[in-house]
């Protein structure tokens, strides 16, 4: 049988490769940064990693993981409810939660696993979801897994919100969900207009905080800072793999009776290793470090807002942005992959994004920005832009 599917296969890769839109990876053989250097010895500039706070090479966090490791060990080889759970978890855990100002929170291999597994314990079919339409994969399969009705409201419209909140009215228990940052346009949820409709139509909130915690609010504390809804959210989703690090691992933080509940059935956390110490100890340092200063976050504001400015000001269409994700719009699938191949030859590491990553014709370039980023980087980058801009005719 495998003949036949290996001829299949084979002929989908070859016309994905045609199109020009075969995933090729670059490998990296270095630390991530804002520069990094390629496995061939080439260098570039990295504008296309969740680095948002420039974290990932942070010493501190590389001395406390390398720490843990000769303290904790290196790995659990367990869950956390038999013999998985140490005392560096548990210090995280209350960490993310002073973060998010929540009760409690708990921990996943990521963020997929979190989302995945957040709303089947708590919901069944006489209950509904009403999900944004730009929401992330992960939230997406997480719903799927769930026997609660599904609504799908248009990507930030609150007059479409409101619809699905009147047609979900006779369900017994109703959820909001959505991006705090929706990742491939870069546009922010508007938290307060929905917490004003969950009010007003008797539903839960929760939100996916991957691409926001970090970067938006006055400090970088997310959505729920930026729109000032604290105890309005009963429940936030996150990451360590983007701002807080960029290592892995995820997390669920909320009320204490919806924390409680994913720790008895949640089916990743109870089916999935602990995350390891070291991983846990890094987690704890990256909040000491956002406790101490708002430093990196200004930098990272600053940066987005000198990126955003020039590159509007050379004639590129980007997408309206409220966070450190800047969608660089080529429309053109192909033209996309061009471009980026053309910037990896100016030394700048971009990814263009296509279907079904982005919709049809909504192919573009997304900059990511990042604290690590000099003044220097950031005017070389946009001299690249220009440059391939000017070439193949995207700009005069």
């Amino acid at each position: 049988m495998y003949g036949k599917f290996k001829d299949y296969l084979k002929n989908e890769l070859k016309a994905i490769d045609e199109a020009g839109l075969y995933k090729r990876e670059r490998i990296i053989a270095s630390p991530q940064g804002a520069e990094i250097t390629l496995s061939d010895g080439s260098k570039a500039l990295n504008f296309c990693a969740n680095n948002y706070l420039g974290l990932a090479d942070n010493p501190r966090l590389a001395a406390a993981a390398e720490k843990a490791m000769k303290e904790r060990g290196y790995g659990m080889s367990s869950v956390r409810f038999i013999c998985g759970t140490q005392d560096l978890h548990k210090q995280l855990e209350k960490a993310i939660a002073e973060y998010f100002h929540t009760d409690d929170a708990i921990l996943y291999a990521a963020c997929f696993d979190a989302n995945g597994g957040v709303f089947e314990p708590l919901l069944g079919p006489e209950d509904a979801i009403i999900s944004d339409s730009l929401n992330h994969a992960s939230i997406i399969d997480g719903v799927r897994l769930c026997k609660a009705q599904r609504f799908r409201y248009a990507n930030a419209d609150m007059a479409d919100l409101e619809e699905k909140l009147k047609e979900a009215s006779s369900c017994r228990f109703r959820i909001i969900v959505t991006d705090g940052v929706f990742s491939m346009d870069g546009n922010v949820a508007p938290m307060d207009k929905i917490c004003d409709l969950a009010e007003k139509y008797d539903a839960m909130v929760m939100v996916d905080e991957s691409h926001s915690a970090g970067v938006v609010g006055p400090s970088g504390h997310g959505v729920a800072e930026q729109f000032n809804c604290y105890g309005r959210i009963d429940i936030f989703t996150g990451t360590l793999g983007k701002a807080f690090g960029g290592a892995v691992g995820g997390f669920t933080t909320g009320r204490q009776e919806i924390i409680d509940m994913l720790r008895q059935r949640s089916r990743p956390y109870l089916f999935s290793n602990s995350i390891p110490p070291a991983i846990a100890a890094a987690g704890i340092e990256t909040f000491k470090i956002l406790k101490e200063s708002d430093e990196l976050h200004n930098r990272l504001t600053e940066n987005v807002n000198y990126f955003r400015d020039k590159m509007l000001a050379a004639g590129f269409d980007i997408k309206p942005t409220q966070s450190a994700i800047c969608a660089v719009m080529l429309y053109d699938a192909k033209l996309s992959q061009v471009f980026a191949s053309k910037m990896a030859e100016e030394g700048i590491f971009v990814t263009g994004f296509y279907y079904p990553v982005v919709p049809k014709g909504q192919a573009r370039i997304r900059v990511q920005l990042s604290a690590a980023h000099k003044k220097a980087d950031l005017d070389k980058a946009i001299s690249a832009f220009i440059k391939v801009g000017r070439t193949l005719g995207v700009i005069k």
